[in-house]
C-alpha cells in the first residue's frame, strides 16, 4: 500500500537531534538522529548525523516516536468541514482509519441521505444538526467519496474502511433493514464494493451487533443480512489481496467465526471489542483465552479507557439496546417527551433497563445542567431515587423532562477495571483503539486515548514499557492494515512523527465547545505533553501548540492497494 507525500511540496530537510528515539516496532530506545529529507521521508537513523543545508531540531529530553495511528473513528463526515480534524491530531494522531462498524456516507444517492443522516445520528451520535450543514454532498459512490476527501485540505492522514451499511442502502433501499438481499442484490453489493476496493478502500466493516439501532429506531442493515452474504462480501478482499474486516460482533458472529472468516478469505479480521468488567472479573480474560487458542489472522480490538458517557435522554443512544427505548429513537426530537412522561412507556423501560443495565443507573450522576445546578457531581442516581420513593429511572426521567430533556448524566457503562486493561494491553493479538473519534460527539470523547495510555498505563501505573505502548500505536496498526510506509521509523518510510515529553504527555480534563456546522456542541480533551508532530515531513505542532498551516495541509488519503 502507497501514498503521496508531500503534499504541499517539498519540506525542509530537518534533523532531529538528541530524543530518546522509539521505533514502533517494540524494540529498546535508541539514542540516535532522524534526519527527514525534502520528499518527506526518513532519509536516515543514526548517531551523530551531519546533513550539510538541513535545519537541525533540538529534542532533548523528548521522546521521538512514529506519529500515532487511530484505527476506529467515525470521521467520516467530519472529515468534510473539519481539515483538523480535532481533537484526534492534538493527541499525536497522524493517521486516523474511518469508516468502522459498517457505518459511513457513501455510496449514496440524493434520496438515501437523509436515511444515512439519521442513521449516523441514532448509531453513532453525530448531530444532525451537524450532519445537515456541513456534509456538502459531492459524491455518491464510495470511490467519488474517497475523491472528496483527497482533494480536502487535512492536518492529517486519512484511510477510509467501505462499510456494510450505506453499501446495503444503496441497493435495497429501505427493505435493507428488513430482510436477506436477493441473490442479484448481493451480486450488486459485490461488485460495488469490488469497485470501492479498487479506489482504495483499506477494508470492509460491518456489525452484527443487537445494540446497533439506526434511523427511525431501525436496526442496521448489516443486522438483516445473513452470514452468507457477510461471507461473500468479505471475499472480495481476498480476491484483490488486501484489505482488512472490521466487525461488530453480535449473536451470530464472535471469537469462533472471526478465524473462520480470516481463514477463508486470506485477510486479517479486526473485531470491537473485549471489553473489561469489574462486576464480571472473569469475562474479559476468559474472551482472550478463546481468542488466543483459536489463534488464525484475528485481531480484537481493546480500549484503554472507560466507557464514560454523558448521557441526555434527547438523544439516548447508549439505551439502544433496550427495547424501550428503540421507540424512543424511532421518534422525531420533539415527540420524545411525552413518551417518556406515560406510564405505559415507564413500565416496560423500568424492567428491561434492569434486565440488560443491571444497577448501571445507580452510580450515575448529574454531570451537566442548568436547571439543576445543585445535583451536578452531587447524589448518584440511586440515592436520588431512594429519597423521592421512585425508582432509578424515574428519577432520571423526571430531572431531564423539568429540562426539556437538556440534563446530562455522567455514566460509567463498561471498561472499568484497570487491572485487567493493563492486562489485555499486554497481549499482542489484541488491537488498541476504539477512540470512537467523530462520534457520540456530546457524549463522550475518547480520541485521546493514546495520551491517556501514555499517561496512566506507561507513567503511573507502570503497567506496560513505552516502547509497548509505542508499539501499540504504531507499528501493531501499521501492520495489521497494511499501512506500508508508516508506522515505524526507518529509512524510506514517511516522515510521520510526535515528540512528546513523557513526563508530562497525557491528557487535560474534557471542555464542551459549540464549533460544529449547525450550532451543534462536543466534548473535546486537549492534550499535555505533546510537544511536537510532523505529517510528511511537514511541522504541524511546535512547542506544544497547534501551528497555523496558512492552507498548507500535509495530511493524505493513503488508497489501499497503491
Amino acid at each position: 500500500m502507497t501514498s503521496r507525500t508531500g503534499a504541499t511540496g517539498p519540506v525542509r530537510e530537518v534533523v532531529l537531534r538528541g530524543a530518546s528515539v522509539v521505533d514502533g516496532t517494540g524494540g529498546p530506545a535508541r539514542q540516535v538522529d532522524v534526519h527527514v529529507g525534502h520528499d518527506g521521508r526518513i532519509a536516515r537513523v543514526e548517531p551523530g548525523l551531519t546533513v550539510a543545508g538541513a535545519q537541525t531540531v533540538d529534542l532533548g529530553g523528548l521522546v521521538l516516536a512514529p506519529g500515532f495511528i487511530d484505527p476506529h473513528t467515525h470521521y467520516d463526515a467530519q472529515v468534510l468541514w473539519d481539515p483538523d480534524l480535532s481533537p484526534s491530531s492534538w493527541h499525536g494522531i497522524t493517521t486516523v482509519i474511518m469508516g468502522n462498524c459498517g457505518f459511513g456516507v457513501a455510496p449514496c444517492r440524493p434520496s438515501g441521505r437523509d436515511t444515512i443522516m439519521r442513521t449516523l445520528e441514532n448509531v453513532e451520535g453525530m448531530p444532525l444538526a451537524a450532519l445537515e450543514a456541513g456534509i456538502p454532498w459531492d459524491f455518491e459512490s464510495f470511490p467519488e467519496y474517497l475523491d472528496a476527501v483527497d482533494r480536502r485540505p487535512k492536518r492529517i492522514n486519512c484511510a477510509v474502511i467501505a462499510g456494510h451499511t450505506p453499501l446495503r442502502f444503496f441497493v435495497m433501499g429501505d427493505d435493507a433493514t428488513e430482510r436477506e438481499a436477493t441473490v442479484a442484490e448481493l451480486a450488486e453489493m459485490r461488485s460495488l464494493l469490488s469497485d470501492s476496493m479498487a479506489a482504495g478502500a483499506v477494508g470492509f466493516s460491518t456489525t452484527r451487533s443487537a445494540g446497533h439501532y439506526g434511523a427511525w429506531g431501525r436496526p442496521v442493515p448489516s443486522r438483516a443480512a445473513s452470514l452468507d452474504e457477510l461471507w461473500t462480501l468479505c471475499g472480495v478482499l481476498g480476491e484483490h489481496g488486501w484489505g482488512t474486516v472490521e466487525a461488530a460482533w453480535g449473536p451470530d458472529f464472535h471469537v469462533e467465526e472471526a478465524p473462520r472468516l480470516a481463514a477463508d478469505i486470506g485477510r486479517p479480521v479486526s473485531w470491537a471489542a473485549i471489553m473489561t468488567q469489574a462486576s464480571k472479573p472473569s469475562y474479559a480474560p476468559d474472551i482472550a483465552a478463546r481468542v488466543a487458542e483459536l489463534g488464525g489472522d484475528v485481531h480484537p480490538q481493546i480500549s484503554c479507557r472507560p466507557i464514560v458517557v454523558q448521557i441526555a435522554l434527547s438523544d439516548p443512544f447508549p439505551f439502544a439496546n433496550v427495547p424501550a427505548f428503540s421507540e424512543i429513537l424511532a421518534l422525531a426530537h420533539g415527540e420524545r417527551a411525552l413518551l417518556y412522561a406515560s406510564e405505559s412507556w415507564r413500565a416496560p423501560a423500568r424492567s428491561s433497563v434492569r434486565e440488560l443495565w443491571g444497577a448501571m443507573l445507580e452510580t450515575a450522576v448529574v454531570a451537566e445542567s442548568e436547571v439543576h445546578r445543585d445535583l451536578v457531581d452531587g447524589p448518584t442516581l440511586g440515592e436520588l431515587a431512594a429519597r423521592r420513593g421512585v425508582d432509578t429511572l424515574d428519577a432520571m426521567v423526571d430531572l431531564a423532562l423539568a429540562e426539556g430533556l437538556a440534563t446530562r448524566f455522567r455514566v460509567t457503562m463498561i471498561n472499568d477495571s484497570e487491572d485487567q486493561i493493563a492486562a489485555l494491553l499486554r497481549q499482542p493479538r489484541l488491537l488498541l483503539g476504539l477512540s470512537d473519534a467523530g462520534a457520540h460527539t456530546s457524549q463522550l470523547c475518547d480520541a485521546n486515548y493514546s495520551t491517556w495510555l501514555l499517561q496512566r498505563y506507561v507513567r503511573e501505573r507502570a503497567d506496560i514499557s513505552l516502547e509497548l505502548a509505542v508499539w501499540r500505536l504504531t507499528g501493531h496498526i501499521a501492520t495489521v492494515y497494511g499501512l506500508a510506509g508508516r508506522g515505524f521509523i526507518a529509512p524510506g518510510n514517511v516522515a510521520d512523527l510526535v515528540a512528546f515529553d513523557p513526563e508530562t504527555v497525557g491528557t487535560a480534563p474534557l471542555q464542551r465547545v459549540r464549533d460544529f456546522p449547525g450550532g451543534a456542541d462536543r466534548l473535546v480533551a486537549p492534550s499535555t505533553g505533546i510537544e511536537r508532530v510532523w505529517v510528511g515531513g511537514q511541522p504541524t505542532r511546535r512547542d506544544g501548540r497547534e501551528m497555523a498551516l496558512d492552507g498548507q495541509y500535509p495530511g493524505v488519503l493513503i488508497r489501499g492497494g497503491r
